[in-house]
């Protein structure tokens, strides 16, 4: 993980050595202590909107003009084929600028091809969890129904990966955001990859696309952890989530998140794109760029994000931490019938300043509704954009370094963001910090409530919220859930469930275990929803969303630093035990 660079935080409560019980009792909640199954101590506060969902409203795909947006007003032209406009929270104002492929200003960028995603349920067109949390919404790290009778987990098999040396550091399995990507694909689709006889004859067969640290693409079979086809050998090593086409098209998009493995050094950045069919990389996107403002380190070309593809339009859009938000027309053309995909990616790309920004970097994935697309920054801004246009509609400076990738819900038909950040460049000292929790609304920047969380400045593994908030669905869908690292003590964490409408705890559970594994909601065919996540000692727990109690957990021999996925009853994840885990929920 790059850091993040110092910041203001005006608005920060200070704090000494409190639980995240007595933060609560400072912030006039009802607060009752009750035991965990295990030995987390959780504390319970009220409960007021259970049994009412936010809404029930399904966007459609189409574009908003900027000019319906609450206070909208047109941007100011710099006269050299920038714009700027006025921060939100600090004093100054955000300047942008629109690059053609070859690095040339473009003066009014103003395509006519709409760029636009409707609800998170209408991502992709064939089954599975096709990118970092599933969908635009990032709301949707698991598909389908389980059948859970004995609320147990058990591993079902495993697959050996590797382990890279870079920066000093090993990487062993795969880290943040390291989420599988789990796709039914269609019959057709499994013919033109050349999978077995019997994989194409099962209807039911899904397979695990997974690139983790050890820099290859790993292809197995979610049933029984067999390889499906050779792993991919792309020779530098992934960090992030990768992205399959949501058309179904066998292309895998996935960013490199290091450039070292051992004695080798000085790779090349890039984001690639792979073709499955012929197994191999077929197209990059080059994170060593020339109209990059990055600071710390600078020539930094890692892409941690998954990008979101607009099927309709073939456009892909991919945020790096060398600070540059890149759109790409793919022109991808596939035949299933002849078994060949192609695609020829075509750039636009947009920079910007801001007065609090001195490192320049995003390592969190946009989020997207309508045409209007979020990400947040290592300078701890929130940023609003366009899609067609790249404009900046709106960035909000919310005080200190953000990696967590925003959840938005657009559940009542207006989009809200949750997004919280790290710790670690407020204060000389960098003590007695906070992680501030909050709920954003996507059309203006304000914040419509904030929580704060005491957490530990760590430079190599920071405090705060690193996961992505889980969005309750069911009868948690009142709920939104944050993980935080690094909290009550620099080995532990908090988990917090706050009503999404009004930011009150409804509970609270003080982990033994710092964890930054974005926590998963697994739909239960009894009805009922389960929690799934995973921490630093190797513990993959399975929960209650409601109440924040284990119904059990179990052991994956190391810290599982990635993020879980699932399909039905299983759960995929790799963790630092240098393995890819399936587990059986039942």
């Amino acid at each position: 993980m790059s850091s993040a660079n110092p910041g203001k935080s005006p608005t920060a409560r200070r704090r000494g050595r409190r639980t995240p019980a007595l933060v609560a009792v400072a912030l006039g909640l009802s607060v009752t202590l009750v035991a965990c199954s295990g030995s987390d101590p959780i504390s319970v506060g009220d409960r007021p909107n259970a049994g009412h969902p936010p809404g029930t409203v399904v966007t459609q795909r189409s574009s908003v003009p900027l000019t319906s947006l609450p206070g909208y007003q047109a941007p100011a032209a710099l006269g050299d084929g920038g714009f700027w406009r006025p921060m939100i929270g600090a004093s100054g104002d955000i300047t942008w600028r629109v690059y053609d492929q070859d690095s040339t200003v473009i003066d009014g960028y103003d395509p006519k091809r709409e760029v636009a995603w409707g609800s998170g349920s209408e991502y992709t067109e064939i089954p599975g969890v096709l990118a970092w949390r599933g969908n635009n919404a990032r709301s949707a790290p698991s598909y389908g129904t389980a059948q859970i009778t004995d609320k147990k987990l058990e591993i079902a098999w495993t697959h050996d990966v590797g382990v890279v040396t870079a920066d000093g550091y090993s990487f062993p399995g795969a880290g943040w955001t390291g989420q599988p990507l789990l796709v039914k694909w269609p019959e057709q689709t499994k013919k033109a990859m050349g999978l077995s006889a019997a994989q194409i004859a099962d209807q039911n067969f899904v397979e695990v696309i997974y690139p983790v640290f050890d820099g290859h693409v790993y292809r197995l079979s979610l049933a029984d952890g067999s390889t499906t086809k050779d792993p991919i050998d792309a020779g530098w090593g992934f960090k992030g989530t990768g992205s399959v086409d949501p058309r179904g098209y066998p292309l895998l998009y996935a960013g490199q998140g290091l450039n070292e493995n051992g004695t080798e050094t000085d790779g090349p950045w890039e984001y690639r794109i792979f073709d499955l069919i012929k197994n191999t990389q077929v197209a990059s996107i080059s994170g060593t760029d020339e109209v990059s403002h990055r600071k710390d380190p600078e020539g930094w070309g890692a892409f941690d994000s998954s990008a979101l593809v607009d099927r309709h339009s073939d456009t892909l859009i991919e945020p790096g931490e060398n600070g540059i938000i890149y759109k790409a027309k793919l022109n991808a053309e596939y035949d299933p019938d002849k078994g060949t995909v192609s695609v020829d990616p075509k750039l636009t790309k947009m920079t910007y300043r801001t007065p609090v920004s001195r490192q320049y970097g995003i390592e969190s994935s946009a989020v997207a509704w309508k045409n209007l697309m979020w990400a947040t920054d290592n300078d701890g801004n929130l940023i609003c954009w366009d899609a067609r246009t790249l404009e900046v509609v709106w960035a909000h400076a919310l005080v200190d370094n953000t990696d967590s990738t925003p959840v938005l819900d657009d559940s009542t038909g207006r989009p809200y963001l949750y997004t919280g950040n790290t710790v670690g460049w407020r204060g000389d000292d960098r003590r007695n910090q906070v992680t501030n929790l909050r709920k954003v609304d996507g059309l203006t920047g304000e914040v419509m409530w904030e929580y704060d969380v005491p957490a530990y400045f760590d430079f190599h593994v920071k405090g705060g919220l690193l996961s992505t908030p889980l969005l309750g669905q069911g009868e948690a869908s009142d709920l939104v859930i944050f993980n935080v690292g690094k909290t009550t003590a620099p080995s532990e964490g908090t988990m917090v469930a706050l009503d999404r409408q009004t930011g009150q705890v409804v509970w609270q559970r003080n982990l033994e275990h710092y964890s930054w594994s974005s926590p998963v909601l697994i739909h239960g065919a009894d009805g009922h929803e389960y929690g799934v996540f995973g921490d630093s000692a190797g513990l993959l727990h399975l929960f209650d969303p409601t109440t924040g109690r284990d119904y059990t957990s179990i052991s994956l021999g190391a810290n599982v630093e990635a993020s879980v996925a699932a399909f039905d009853n299983m759960i995929v994840v790799a963790s630092y035990d240098q393995k890819i885990f399936g587990v059986k929920v039942s």
